[in-house]
């Protein structure tokens, strides 16, 4: 028994740093591996002071932006698979608020990440405080409930005695398989400074294990009782299965079952690119081999994933009118979307399970000539282009990346078009070499996604995919990569404005208008050196003009410390014209353009493939 007679007086501040860097993984580190701050007057004084005296054991690093320093952090707990996570703290007001749109991005992909940003006076002695928001009915509202929509747990500490509550509900949370996303600890700023006479035993080392839910019993014998019925099953793996450590689990599965396995963009890698069964990206960023299979499938096993509308083509994709739909996964929340027969299980535990409880069973379906064909078709568009003065389409610069990429490569995106193209095109040859974050598709993640991911693996080569529209939405992280000397490479493909959206503006029947930057309110054109931009930050940097220019670029990527960027003029209208799916986009029922018009009878027969349930 521990005494709980002891007591340590601390601050606030210092009791939460304390208590955070005695927390432990499985594997012996400390769960939170660092803190991001950029410090105000809500909390420079508690938090910045306690920081300062746990540095050895809880390092601090100084972001340039709140969102970016956040997105950050996220990257390193999803490219660690979830097994540690870091801690982000801003003041009130503007680098709190700053933070929600990280959070947000945390949430939807199910991410640890610990958020402190300051609040304001518990005492209310100087209210309003500077960058108070002041709301007329409610004296508890402040700033911070802007987190509440956006946070898997949120709390407000407004006495120092709190947290022996607050914080081991925040750890629960962040170490919860099926519960793990954003934490939030809206700090009071005068209580950041209070003194508590906190039990020792509070501190003392504890250590979060990965719980793995067991399946029960009669939805494990459910389960393998579809499988062994259906003559056309297909596995839909999600990122589920990275977290869970399954994917050996699912190579062995999909053998011993003989089932073909398609990846979501998060469970992208799961199996290397180029196993048999692996028919490679799935929907509306889909492939026609994955596709096809999923249209005939009469069951479909989604394993770790939370069938997002890109993965089921807006619930058009799986078309066959018997079709069930199952889900094994470790939230009841996804295992039971869209009447879907759940097996509430951890995945590794889960495949194992229901492969013994299937034995020799093996399915009948055969995709025989699939996955050959797709690379038959995509094959062409990511070789080197014969005209070295025609302008690099985004599938010739991934195919030049492609060959540049070794064992320990990453590559990394987030919004825009590289997503759909990479998640077609790339061919990941193991797990956690493929990190995309497509669950909120956040323009502005990449740069300080890539310095998350060489941080969390710094063996790793990490390739940073990101046009000109998101690179000039977020890229201050680079000073920060700079500064730290954390190296990595960024291709910065240069397609003069938002091509992505151009395209499916375009595609719905819309005139080109204000994505482009030849489409937008201008008196001067647009002229934005990004490889001085880079350069002016601390980057290494350089301009190609052809394919061939960024291998060489590429191949010199080696001997660089620091953030590498290279910059390549794009084609903003051609995309793979193979695979896909379509995707639920609101066209208007009325306009006087005639494309809209045909536009919306599309969306109309789309609508009709719609089977949600």
């Amino acid at each position: 028994m521990h005494d709980m007679s002891k007591t340590i007086r601390l601050t606030a501040a210092q009791a939460m740093v304390k208590y955070i860097a005695a927390q432990r993984n499985e594997q012996g580190e400390t769960l939170i591996a660092g803190c991001w701050a950029i410090f105000g007057h809500g909390n420079v004084a508690g938090l910045g002071e306690a920081l300062y005296q746990v540095q050895d054991e809880l390092p601090t690093y100084r972001g340039h932006n709140e969102q970016t320093m956040a997105h950050t952090a996220i990257a390193y707990a999803k490219q660690l698979g979830r097994k540690r996570s870091m801690m982000v703290t801003s003041s009130i007001g503007p680098g709190a608020t700053n933070m929600v749109t990280a959070a947000a991005l945390a949430h939807a992909n199910r991410l640890p990440v610990l958020l402190v940003p300051g609040d304001v006076f518990a005492n209310r002695g100087p209210d309003p405080v500077l960058q108070q928001i002041e709301d007329f009915g409610d004296g508890t509202v402040s700033a911070n409930d802007a987190f509440k929509p956006v946070s898997r747990y949120f709390d407000r500490i407004t006495r120092a005695e709190q947290l022996l509550t607050a914080l081991p509900r925040a750890f629960r949370v962040l170490t919860d398989p099926a519960e793990c996303g954003p934490v939030t600890l809206a700090f009071c700023q005068d209580v950041q400074a209070e003194a508590y006479d906190y039990p020792e035993a509070f501190f003392e080392p504890k250590v979060w294990r990965q719980r793995r839910v067991r399946p029960d019993v009669n939805e494990l014998a459910d389960m393998a009782d579809a499988i062994r019925a259906a003559k056309r099953p297909v596995i839909v793996a999600g990122g589920g299965v990275h977290y869970s450590d399954a994917t050996a689990e699912l190579v062995a599965f999909a053998e011993a079952h003989s089932i073909p396995v398609a990846e979501t963009q998060a469970g992208k890698s799961a199996l290397p690119w180029d196993h048999p069964l692996n028919l490679g990206p799935i929907g509306v960023t889909g492939g026609e081999a994955a596709n096809s299979v999923c249209a005939e499938a009469d069951l479909v096993i989604g394993v770790g994933t939370r069938f997002q509308d890109f993965t089921t083509g807006s619930w058009s994709l799986f078309a066959n009118p018997d079709r069930k739909i199952a889900c094994l996964n470790v939230a009841a929340y996804d295992a039971m979307k869209h009447g879907a027969m759940p097996l509430l299980a951890d995945a590794r535990v889960g495949l194992g399970e229901l492969s013994s409880a299937l034995g020799d069973h093996t399915s009948p379906a055969s995709i025989d000539g699939l996955k050959e064909d797709w690379f038959a078709k995509v094959d062409p568009l990511t070789a080197a282009p014969s005209d070295s003065n025609a302008l690099a389409t985004d599938m010739q610069v991934i195919g030049a990346v492609q060959r540049s990429a070794g064992e320990s490569s990453v590559v990394m995106c987030a919004a825009g078009t590289m997503p759909g193209e990479l998640h077609k095109l790339w061919k990941a040859n193991r797990p956690m070499s493929y990190h995309m974050e497509y669950g909120f598709s956040c323009m502005g993640y990449e740069i300080a996604g890539a310095m998350g991911i060489k941080m969390a693996e710094p063996e790793r080569d990490v390739l940073c995919f990101t046009g000109d529209g998101t690179y000039m939405m977020a890229n201050s992280e680079m000073a920060t990569a700079a500064m730290m000397g954390v190296s990595f490479t960024v291709i910065v493909t240069d397609n003069c404005g938002f091509g992505c959206i151009n395209r499916l503006q375009m595609g719905t029947g819309g005139a080109e208008f204000n994505n482009l930057l030849k489409d937008a309110v201008h008196e001067t054109p647009s002229a934005i050196d990004f490889a001085a931009h880079a350069a002016s930050m601390g980057a290494t940097s350089v301009k190609v003009s052809s394919i061939s220019e960024l291998e060489e670029a590429l191949a010199k990527r080696g001997g660089i410390a620091g953030p590498y960027v290279i910059v390549i003029d794009t084609d903003p209208y051609p995309s793979t014209p193979h695979g896909g799916s379509w995707w639920e986009v609101g066209v208007p029922e009325v306009s006087v353009r005639s494309e809209v018009n045909d536009a919306w009878e599309a969306y109309r027969q789309g609508k009709a493939t719609q089977k949600t349930v």
